[in-house]
């Protein structure tokens, strides 16, 4: 009952004073024992218990709090602990852990605190547990409103992505593929000629035109961690701890690939130097491949862009020429059902007038033209409805521009 009452006053404190009561609490309460605390979200004990690398048992003398969520995508009920007393095997070795949750702001702080025989033992168990969550196992950690989650939608997008169905200019798809191949590769050559191991490149070229579709390709070939960022801005982090994360991050789970996609939009002139400094400062980041895209690269300070040693590599990803338009076209008449195919004069005359199109624009002159075709179902229409849709879309183009 002791713990049940640790538990009901703390919560009843100020956010700020909770933590150090519950320690204060603890210690007196159990003197002999070794008492580590932590907020680490890698320290997640349910996740580790789950893949039976130890086993939880609930402290029965207490009220457990145990929450029960409804995932809609897999349809099954997951749970997860708010507020509970633990005990723990790990190895040999036995833990008693207190759980306590609270609100503050717009986020949930989850603070455990860890009992041990020693010192020694607790660190062990918490390093162990940290470390194997922090690993990126089959998944795509996305950087968020200052936090990492996971994303499964991303990463199934990620699995079905290969440069098989990518179209691009010349030799740009393979380029792009032995750069990357030869540099994880080429770990040991880089070191012993005191290079230093570590990548920085940058897609260049108008929304549309492959730069998403190629990265998410490059993930799905080179199988290495992939960190994601979609925004290095929130509400209560100030840039440059957002920034430090991001990189410490990548360095732990190094080699890795580090996506920064659009990064005219995540790097201003309010994180710019916190940037660079992650970049170009003491800390290394060996292994790291910084992957970034831009719309816009005239928007991009010039000691990002055009300074060596941060991004060696520019790939520019052009609007695609009748030969890209004619392969592109074919790729997806392939995939038609006989009576929606074109014909091979057809093809050829739709890339002519598709001019200016980008891939996105030609994909949603394939689709927009199906479902147009769907309302007669008129054998041999499909070419009529194409070319009067390349009309639509080039309204709408202009309008856009």
């Amino acid at each position: 009952m002791i713990i049940q009452q640790i538990i009901q006053e703390a919560l009843n404190l100020p956010t700020n004073a909770i933590s150090y009561y519950v320690s204060q609490e603890l210690a007196a309460l159990y003197p002999k024992k070794a008492l580590l605390e932590s907020s680490d979200s890698t320290f997640d004990i349910e996740k580790y218990a789950e893949e039976n690398l130890c086993t939880i048992k609930y402290n029965t003398s207490v009220h457990n709090q145990i929450i029960s969520g409804w995932d809609g995508m897999d349809n099954e009920i997951y749970e997860y602990t708010e507020n509970a007393s633990l005990e723990v095997r790990w190895e040999e070795n036995l833990f008693d852990i207190l759980v306590i949750s609270w609100q503050e702001g717009y986020c949930k702080i989850r603070y455990h605190w860890i009992l041990a025989d020693n010192q020694e033992i607790a660190e062990n168990f918490y390093a162990a547990v940290c470390k194997w969550n922090a690993e990126i196992r089959d998944e795509v950690l996305v950087f968020e409103d200052g936090c990492w989650s996971k994303n499964p939608d991303l990463f199934e997008s990620i699995k079905i992505a290969n440069f098989d169905n990518l179209i691009l200019e010349g030799t740009l798809k393979q380029d792009i593929q032995d750069d990357l191949l030869n540099f994880f590769a080429c770990r040991d050559t880089y070191e012993s000629y005191g290079i230093p191991w570590k990548r920085g490149i940058l897609f260049i070229g108008s929304p549309g035109n492959g730069k998403t579709h190629t990265i998410k390709a490059l993930i799905n070939k080179l199988q290495l961690p992939c960190l994601y960022v979609k925004s290095l801005k929130s509400e209560y982090d100030n840039p440059h701890d957002n920034i430090k994360q991001v990189f410490q991050r990548a360095r732990q789970s190094a080699p890795c690939l580090l996506i920064l996609e659009d990064i005219d939009s995540l790097v201003d002139g309010d994180n710019r130097s916190f940037f660079l400094n992650e970049i170009d400062g003491f800390a290394e980041n060996t292994g790291i491949v910084i992957l970034a895209t831009t719309n816009h690269p005239e928007l991009i300070d010039s000691a990002i862009l055009e300074r060596p040693s941060r991004f060696d590599r520019k790939y520019y990803f052009e609007l695609p020429a009748i030969s890209e338009r004619i392969a592109y076209i074919n790729l997806w008449n392939n995939k038609l059902k006989p009576e929606l195919r074109l014909s091979d004069p057809g093809a050829i005359q739709i890339a002519e007038i598709t001019e200016g199109f980008s891939f996105a624009y030609l994909k949603e002159l394939f689709l927009s033209s199906m479902m147009e075709w769907i309302t007669n179902m008129e054998v041999g229409s499909m070419e009529k409805i194409v070319i009067s849709q390349v009309k639509i879309l080039q309204e709408q183009m202009k309008s856009n521009a």
